[in-house]
């Protein structure tokens, strides 16, 4: 068994670990189709031996070359850690420096199996969420990582650890970028490749930054959602006997049972892997589960009598469930889905992303890559077929929104009927984004997936941060605040003081909360104070999910509800992922695809150590007013309102704060008149 002092000391290459054959107990990543010449087959195979002193290659090159012609990618399964991987207190990782042995905490958390999707592939969430590309790239990392001094950087090139470079102690101890392929490269197709050859990764939002948190990273923003979304749509504040149904338990997806409980109402969860949904059974995410589509409804039936609050995981296809639904209320009269969603990985729909309906689970992946066509033929059929189920429910009165995973964008290249708007953004379909109808609304206010990591791994930490932000959120109430803000604090407060009874960790001792700047300052600074007074046994480390005020340019998720015609352009990420490395940041990261999929999103993010030093206080206080104004400053700009409210308030605050704000066209007509339209 390999320890942690070992996977320290860089690649185990004498002797060679044995080999060793796949794990077939654990789920695995689908089998990848990137379609290589044979050129490109000997240029992958040539690219991974570069990890390798030439007396190896003979070696290690005929299973290299199987494992990419029988998975379609090289993972070097030889070099799997032969270690329990989960995120250890960072006072047992042997680093020479405090804030590399939270870095290396971080990561040993996105590769947990109980973290991690496919955690043999590397894979953390979505299908295809990539920590890093191999396993020999692991242990390059960990090496570099615990060798590291306070001024250096170590540079990741898409998986690549490119190496530590002289820098200052000022500067971040890591820089990260993923998929940052020139825009006319970023097709699937182009990916598929450059994944194969080893030259490219798609790190997803927050697996290739290293700050994933498990489900709990989405389950408080799907709680928010549903809130809001009873709250707008059906009227009500009380979700007791309301019925939401949704698919996909694995990665992030498994967030949903969990929140719908904690609205309390009606949670109804498809998914066609029984590994998933036992897995997210097991945890307690999920109340019960059923395989049989009678017994579904009849338990839905029963639990809307009894306004029973339930998590229900069903074992099959979610268009089964929509079809089924329909047929209940065709021939009963029973309408007995009051909102509906979607948070199956379909920005990743013909390899793993999406399971049509037509074929079995276990048929599908094979299928995938065998007869690739059939199967992208079969999931844009299920596609339509989902449609227009949910349309037929829509038209009766249910409320049905795109949960951001281009859903209603591969719906509508399937050629289903989601009324999708064409003209200078192309954004808007029938059924509204998330964000277009609540979050951006929320993000314009400047709140965001605020997260901390306890990397002393102590539970009674946590309790403490819990302890703490609380009451900040209380005194910020207290000292006045606007309504609308008020209302996301109360929610907010809320759910922090539910955390620890609603079980959310998984993993690493981390918790997310929704804040606007002045709450992230004010909390990040007193769990600095907290570190230096010895309140917390270990450093805090800060980050946030990537779908935040800032962090992402997606215009069918966290920027679909700008309406300037800049929907599409990606100044705000960038800016945000250089603005935050040079005012303080631990390491930042830059990232092509993540949550709607690749070449269709940039997106930055960001880890802050908090040692309990007075340096570490101040870099939090610049780095995060920059993060979250950099966000709602762009939001302004493209005429959002309450982001213009929220960035005029934040510079009476601050007078170094100088924002350019809009100068709004007040008469519309005046523009068909200067052209000539009147």
């Amino acid at each position: 068994m390999s320890s942690l002092k070992e996977i320290c000391e860089g690649l185990p290459l004498d002797p060679l670990p044995p080999r060793r054959p796949r794990d077939e107990s654990v789920a695995h990543a689908p089998v990848r189709t990137p379609d290589l010449s044979p050129a490109e087959q000997r240029l992958a195979l040539e690219n991974a031996l570069r990890y390798f002193p030439s007396n190896l290659h003979e070696t290690l090159a005929p299973e290299f070359a199987e494992e990419l012609q029988s998975y379609g990618h090289i993972y070097m399964y030889r070099f799997l850690p032969q270690m329990q991987i989960r995120a250890y207190p960072i006072g047992e990782i042997p680093a020479r420096n405090r804030h590399a042995a939270a870095i290396i905490h971080m990561i040993l958390n996105n590769l947990d199996p109980r973290v991690a999707q496919f955690p043999q592939e590397l894979v953390t969430y979505g299908g295809n969420g990539q920590v890093l590309s191999n396993w020999a790239q692991f242990w390059v990392l960990m090496k570099y990582l615990s060798e590291m001094t306070d001024d250096q950087t170590l540079v990741m090139n898409s998986g690549h650890p490119l190496g530590l470079f002289p820098s200052s102690t000022s500067a971040p101890r890591l820089v990260i970028t993923n998929g940052m392929v020139i825009p006319n490269y970023s097709s699937r197709d182009d990916y598929e490749k450059m994944f194969a050859l080893g030259v490219t990764m798609y790190g997803q939002m927050t697996a290739g930054s290293y700050c994933y948190i498990g489900p709990q990273g989405i389950v408080h923003g799907t709680t928010l959602t549903i809130l809001n979304a009873a709250r707008k749509h059906l009227g009500v504040t009380d979700m007791a006997g309301k019925v939401f149904v949704t698919s996909g338990l694995g990665g992030m997806s498994g967030a949903q049972p969990k929140a719908a409980a904690i609205c309390g109402c009606i949670g109804v969860v498809a998914e066609v892997s029984r590994e998933a949904l036992e897995k997210r059974h097991k945890q307690g995410w999920l109340m019960q589960v059923t395989d049989n589509m009678d017994e579904c409804m009849a338990i839905i039936r029963q639990a809307r009598r009894q306004k029973t609050t339930l998590s229900l995981g069903y074992h099959g296809n979610i268009v089964d469930i929509w079809e089924r639904f329909v047929y209940e209320y065709e021939s009963t009269g029973d309408l007995l889905v009051d909102l509906g969603s979607d948070q199956t990985s379909c920005h990743n729909p013909f390899l793993g992303g999406y399971y049509p309906v037509q074929i079995s689970y276990e048929e599908a992946l094979t299928t995938m890559h065998e007869d690739p066509i059939r199967f992208k033929n079969l999931v844009q059929e299920s596609l339509r077929r989902q449609i227009a189920a949910i349309n037929k429910l829509a038209d009766r009165g249910m409320f049905f929104w795109d949960y951001g995973n281009a859903f209603l964008l591969e719906a509508d290249r399937a050629g289903a009927e989601v009324g999708r708007q064409q003209g200078l953004n192309g954004t808007m379909f029938r059924y509204p984004s998330y964000v277009q109808d609540i979050m951006g609304d929320i993000f314009s206010l400047g709140f965001g997936p605020f997260r901390w990591v306890c990397t002393s791994g102590d539970p009674s930490d946590l309790e403490k941060t819990d302890e703490i932000t609380a009451s900040i959120l209380e005194d910020i109430i207290n000292k006045g605040v606007p309504e609308g803000i008020k209302q996301q604090y109360t929610d907010n407060i809320r759910w922090i003081r539910e955390a620890k009874s609603n079980k959310l960790v998984v993993g690493s001792q981390a918790r997310i909360l929704y804040s606007d700047q002045n709450g992230r300052i004010a909390i990040a600074t007193a769990f600095n104070d907290a570190v230096a007074d010895g309140k917390l046994k270990g450093p805090v480390v800060l980050s946030r999910d990537h779908h935040d005020v800032s962090g992402t340019d997606s215009p069918f998720r966290e920027t679909s509800n700008i309406y300037d015609g800049s929907a599409f352009t990606a100044d705000m990420a960038v800016q945000n992922a250089i603005g935050d490395a040079f005012r303080g940041a631990t390491w930042v990261a830059l990232h092509n695809g993540g949550g709607v999929g690749w070449g269709e999103v940039i997106n930055g993010g960001f880890g802050l150590v908090l040692d309990g030093s007075q340096d570490a206080g101040q870099r939090a206080k610049r780095m995060l007013a920059w993060d979250v104004s950099n966000g709602v400053a762009r939001r302004c700009w493209s005429g959002n309102n309450r982001a213009e409210e929220t960035i005029c308030r934040t510079m009476d605050d601050n007078p170094k704060l100088k924002v350019t704000l809009p100068n709004h066209v007040e008469d519309k007509s005046i523009l068909d008149k200067a052209l000539g339209n009147a």
